[in-house]
């Protein structure tokens, strides 16, 4: 059976494990690298940016992400951790998708908003009530990455091989579109 992690060092982890478990998949808090060691994929959940990076240093997490091999999906912090590069920040970060994003880019708490958007995986289109909560915007894509969701005509959902991200939270909606294709990636990885 897959066993998918959730990085458990702030941020809504527990949501993400909610989701993960309403589709019997063996979801678990992760903090420290024997338990990374443990699981088959993943997720960095939206959060704070900023305090998520210096707790992955603190835990002595940083050289184990970014030679992680297995699937990671992060979700709007994450997403932020996950890009190659920030703009106009010099804040800590994995770098492990070729993507440039921006923090905060929607606006702030107050400006949080649901929008349906368009999922494309898996060459089908599903609709998504996606949440967006203080939301990064991608605003450059690396060759190598493909836009699977846009919002007004932004990519908010990218993947990368077997990295994902998504700049709204799927966790905090009762659809398990997301979470279901991200186990998926981590089964088709299992079985090259």
């Amino acid at each position: 059976m897959v066993k998918v992690g959730v990085l458990a060092l702030q941020g809504d982890f527990r949501e993400h494990i909610w989701r993960l478990k309403a589709l019997n998949v063996d979801a678990f808090e992760v903090r420290k690298i024997d338990e990374l060691d443990a699981v088959d994929g993943l997720i960095i959940p939206g959060g704070e940016s900023t305090t998520i990076g210096k707790l992955i240093r603190r835990n002595g997490l940083t050289d184990l992400l970014r030679r992680y091999h297995k699937p990671i999906w992060g979700t709007c912090a994450g997403a932020i951790l996950l890009a190659k590069d920030i703009e106009d920040s010099d804040q800590f970060k994995l770098g492990l998708m070729n993507i440039t994003i921006r923090r905060n880019d929607y606006g702030r708490q107050i400006d949080s908003f649901s929008q349906d958007i368009e999922l494309n995986i898996n060459d089908q289109r599903t609709s998504f009530n996606a949440i967006f909560i203080r939301a990064p915007r991608i605003t450059k894509l690396g060759e190598s990455v493909k836009s699977l969701a846009e919002c007004n005509g932004d990519a908010v959902m990218v993947i990368e091989k077997n990295r994902l991200a998504t700049t709204f939270h799927p966790e905090l909606t009762d659809m398990n579109t997301v979470h279901k294709f991200f186990v998926e990636l981590i089964v088709k990885q299992q079985n090259h």
